[in-house]
């Protein structure tokens, strides 16, 4: 599985690097048939998650980031890109974001089944929320002004 990620990943490195511009000589044919095989083709989402899934296990977790947006900007409603965000949101300490990617996650979920199904995004939710509302009653308390002593 790891040869076919490094594979996928060197063939996307290779797709990018292709040029966009013909050169001089190849312009002047009056057919464009060469000039018009040269096209960039991003991947696709599902590409960009894989990608995005290779940097994560690598702890490269801005260019999983990177690429698990790149997916949703391409197509808001794949699930699988929103949950990449949430894991790296979450393992990056980005609480807030964590649990707006996961309910992205779940809302972009094809099917009711599918999003009870995903008892790990419940479960990570739930965690969150927990953690975020002891931070708040925290801070919340740091910010009252202490008692003055009466004389």
């Amino acid at each position: 599985m790891r040869t076919i990620l490094a594979a996928l990943l060197l063939g996307v490195i290779a797709l990018m690097s292709l040029p966009t511009s013909l050169p001089a000589q190849h312009m002047a044919q009056d057919d464009g048939e060469l000039e018009s095989s040269y096209h960039y083709v991003p991947p696709s989402a599902r590409q960009s998650v894989e990608i995005g899934n290779f940097y994560f296990r690598r702890k490269n977790y801005r260019g999983a980031l990177s690429r698990f947006e790149e997916a949703a900007k391409d197509d808001p409603y794949y699930a699988p890109a929103y949950l990449g965000m949430g894991k790296v949101y979450e393992k990056t300490g980005r609480k807030r974001k964590a649990l707006a990617a996961y309910h992205q996650y779940l809302n972009a979920l094809p099917s009711q089944k599918q999003a009870d199904e995903a008892k790990d995004v419940h479960k990570a939710i739930r965690q969150m929320e927990r953690q975020l509302a002891r931070e708040n009653k925290r801070q919340a308390a740091a910010e009252q002004p202490a008692p003055s002593a009466r004389k």
